[in-house]
């Protein structure tokens, strides 16, 4: 067991203010590295240090770092940026070297960090390691366990990793503004044995949402529940990048959740196990088979699975967050036919179209006006048309010839014969029906939806 004082000598509960840099200069400190690309990039493997197999960021990237008398020292700055969040739609967000979510930092149990982090925002800042045990000091809470970074200072914090896990780090300085804008980003812990734990392929995002009027770029921040844009490391799909593999590789999904609400991920085809909490790794034998795993508020959670040949689907199981800029103020019109009253309102107004009338998968299929800088509902095409999903959905595609290190996306799945669901031109027999009140006059209502604020 790892004596409590000792860590916290070992630890060095040192916070160095911006004055302390200043006399060191400049010059001391690391080169911050910056991506503004949304593209996801292949890791690198680590250049120095204790070996590790790094994880892929999905649609991000990992902090280099540079060693320095035996300590792994990382620059993060905090700054505003412009993400895209999908083709066609870019956001003005808070965030860290050039992207939101910032990159992934990636280091060893019991490494020896220090992270300067240089505050580019217009108010002041902080940093909060989630789930890291930290001197107090070094916990990063503004006024309380140390003074907040001033607009364009910089402060260091330093500290021995002392497990191994899946962690995050978020600011806890104006907290509501600066997560609301996208400041957050990952934090991966490796176990010191590179093969404790290994897959073939690791992936980690953090869930995150906005809320982005429709011709706007900039996410209202006082928005407590209703949001518009539900994203993985901010993006929506069909801008989220597929999680690539080879069959029958051992692959493990990170999810770190930065929203307001719960996230019940589901993925089609092969069931995974969850291997990991914000507690740390859960031993094999009380590991637990699942299609979905809820993840809430501020949670990890870790799943891994044996990969099986195909594209199958993962995305959020409330269905509203696999859609974009939805409107809870529109009224249901399953049911009703109004295309006579639509060509006389048509005459009047050239652009009009029928809506919802059948349900809302048309609404995949049309190219309607929208105001510039402003996602359709539900967007992203496959092999059979519109995919009629948006918001927190991707695919995890696996082929037989994936090569090792190769995360392209390899296009779509070539289904073996007799393995695709196709159109039956045979003879039908009468189904089998539950009995039914029939419909009547007072049956039909249209009814404009109440009672939704805030949810």
């Amino acid at each position: 067991m790892t004596n409590r004082r000792a860590f916290f000598q070992a630890a060095g509960a040192t916070m160095l203010g911006a004055a302390a840099v200043s006399r060191v200069g400049a010059a001391a400190l690391p080169e911050a590295a910056m991506q503004a690309s949304p593209t996801m990039q292949p890791p690198p493997a680590p250049p120095n240090g204790r070996p590790f197999n790094p994880i892929v960021t999905l649609n991000g990237w990992s902090l280099p770092w540079r060693m320095k008398d035996g300590i792994k020292e990382f620059h993060l700055v905090a700054e505003p940026v412009v993400r895209e969040i999908a083709p066609g739609m870019k956001a003005n967000l808070w965030g860290y070297n050039g992207q939101s979510p910032g990159p992934t930092i990636e280091a060893v149990e019991g490494d020896r960090i220090r992270i300067f982090v240089t505050n580019k925002l217009p108010e002041v800042t902080s940093v909060h390691w989630h789930g890291i045990l930290v001197p107090s000091g070094m916990d990063g809470v503004s006024g309380l366990t140390q003074p907040p970074i001033a607009a364009g200072k910089t402060f260091v914090y330093e500290f021995v990793l002392q497990r191994s896990g899946t962690f995050m780090y978020h600011p806890h300085a104006d907290e509501m503004t600066q997560m609301a804008m996208g400041m957050m980003g990952l934090f991966i812990v490796h176990p010191k044995d590179p093969r404790q734990f290994r897959v073939d392929r690791d992936f980690g995002f953090i869930l995150n949402a906005y809320d982005v009027e429709p011709g706007s770029a900039t996410p209202r921040v006082n928005t407590m529940l209703d949001f518009n844009l539900w994203t993985w490391n901010s993006r929506a799909f069909p801008g989220i990048d597929p999680f690539v593999a080879r069959t029958g590789e051992r692959v493990r999904i990170r999810v770190g959740n930065l929203t307001m609400t719960n996230h019940p991920i589901h993925m089609h085809g092969p069931h995974f196990e969850v291997v990991s909490t914000d507690g740390g790794w859960v031993p094999k034998s009380a590991r637990w088979p699942e299609m979905t795993t809820d993840v809430a508020v501020g949670q990890m959670r870790a799943f891994e699975f044996d990969a099986v040949a195909g594209d199958w689907a993962i995305h959020c199981h409330k269905s509203h967050h696999t859609m974009n800029a939805m409107g809870h103020d529109v009224p249901t019109m399953i049911g009703v036919d109004h295309r006579g009253i639509a060509t006389k309102i048509a005459n009047l107004v050239p652009d009009y179209m029928v809506m919802g009338d059948r349900g809302m998968h048309d609404m995949a299929e049309m190219e309607m006006p929208l105001p510039d800088n402003t996602l359709p509902m539900m967007t992203g095409t496959g092999p059979f048309g519109p995919v009629g999903m948006g918001g927190m959905f991707s695919v995890v595609k696996v082929r037989d010839d994936v090569k090792r290190g190769d995360f392209a996306d390899p296009g779509p799945y070539k289904h073996p014969t007799g393995t695709l669901a196709s159109e039956y031109t045979g003879e039908l027999a009468a189904p089998a029906r539950a009995a039914s009140p029939k419909p009547d006059a007072g049956t039909l209502q249209v009814r404009k939806p109440t009672g939704h604020q805030g949810h």
